[in-house]
Order: structure tokens, then sequence, then C-alpha cells
């Protein structure tokens, strides 16, 4: 795989104009449009849910790459994947005793299914499960909030990780994402990249994506 799948975060966009804030980076050359879910328990933070997935689906056809930071996620999953997420990425830590069942139940909707890790957490703990899934998230900030610092200890997860999955896993990378860190994370391995106030901050939508390819 040798494209960067470009997913930017609308948790950076201008709410208040959402549907032309998902064709600007579509027509800017986005791939897929990230989406933080957030509970206010699992991260220090709320942000949108299922109503606001169901809008956007409504609107647009392009991949939704839905990021559930919250507890108890396999309770949530069906209402997500009814409403029109593609892929729906969990983390590791809010379900570590229901992995797999959690798993297989995004699966039985059809949808593609990831599993995320907290910066403080081994990478080494998502191994047993590469085969069964699509795509690995590392956090290279703790979630909850945009805009925060890139944490470079963090992206030396990746190969660490590439060495254990196929040519066509996706290794996915949210958290200080600009036109610098990007390059870290691609030089060690990843193919996926979230950015959100690096893209929804900038004046040039499309250069600012080119710029993380």
């Amino acid at each position: 795989m040798n494209k960067i799948i470009i997913s930017p975060s609308i948790l950076s966009a201008d709410f208040m104009n959402l549907e032309n804030e998902i064709k600007a980076v579509q027509e800017a050359g986005a791939d897929w449009i990230h989406i933080d879910v957030m509970d206010g328990h699992f991260v220090p933070n709320i942000s949108i849910g299922v109503p606001v997935l169901k809008s956007i689906r409504k609107k647009t056809e392009m991949f939704l790459d839905t990021h559930l930071m919250i507890e108890n996620p396999q309770n949530y999953i069906e209402a997500f994947a009814k409403a029109g997420a593609d892929l729906i990425t969990f983390h590791y830590e809010a379900c570590q005793e229901s992995i797999n069942e959690t798993i297989d139940l995004i699966k039985s909707f059809n949808k593609k299914v990831g599993v995320s890790i907290k910066p403080k957490t081994d990478v080494s703990v998502l191994f047993p499960y590469i085969d069964s899934i699509d795509l690995a998230l590392i956090m290279t900030v703790e979630p909850g909030f945009g805009g925060q610092e890139f944490i470079h200890d963090c992206a030396l997860k990746i190969p660490q990780l590439k060495e254990k999955c196929s040519e066509n896993f996706i290794i996915q990378v949210d958290g200080g994402i600009n036109n610098l860190t990007a390059k870290i994370c691609t030089s060690l391995g990843a193919n996926s990249l979230v950015a959100g106030s690096y893209i929804y901050n900038s004046k040039d939508y499309k250069k600012s994506i080119e710029m993380l390819n």
C-alpha cells in the first residue's frame, strides 16, 4: 500500500458549517472522514454521537472512519453501524475483557474493524488481534482533545506493529499530525494519518493534505 490514507478529523471543523467542511476536504484530496466520539468518561471531553454521524452519512458518500473513545463500546456498536459508520475503531483499554466479542460484533454488521491504544499502552497488546482486524490506531497524544503536541516515543510503536502485520493492514496514527510528524510516521511504516487542526486551521486544505503524503 503506497498511498497514505488521509483522514481529516472533523473535531477541528466548523460545526456550524459541517457539510461544507466535509465537502471541502474531500475536494482537497482527503480519503476518509475521521469522526471522534467521546463520552466524557473514557476521555475527559464530550464530542459528537450517533445523530451527528447519521446526519453526515446523509450528506456524503465518503468513507466514515469512526473512532469510539468511549467506555463499554460494545453497547453502542449497533447504533453506530446502523447510523452509517464504515469503519468502527474502539479502544483496547475500554473493553479488555471483551476484545474478541467486540470485534465479532462489528463484523456482524459488515463493517471494518479497528482497535486503538493510548500512548501509555504497549503495542504488543494488539498482536493477538492483528489477523482479526483491518486497522490498528496508534494514539500519539492522550485522547480527548485536539491540538495537542505529538509524543515522539509513541511513533516507535509503528515499526513494531508493522513487523507483525500483512502489507494491506492499515496502521493509522492520530495526534499532533502535521507536515513534519507525518513524515516521521510514514517513514516508520504508517499508512494512514488522522489530522484535525493541521488541516482545518490552515488556509489551504489541499496544500495541507498534500504535505501529509
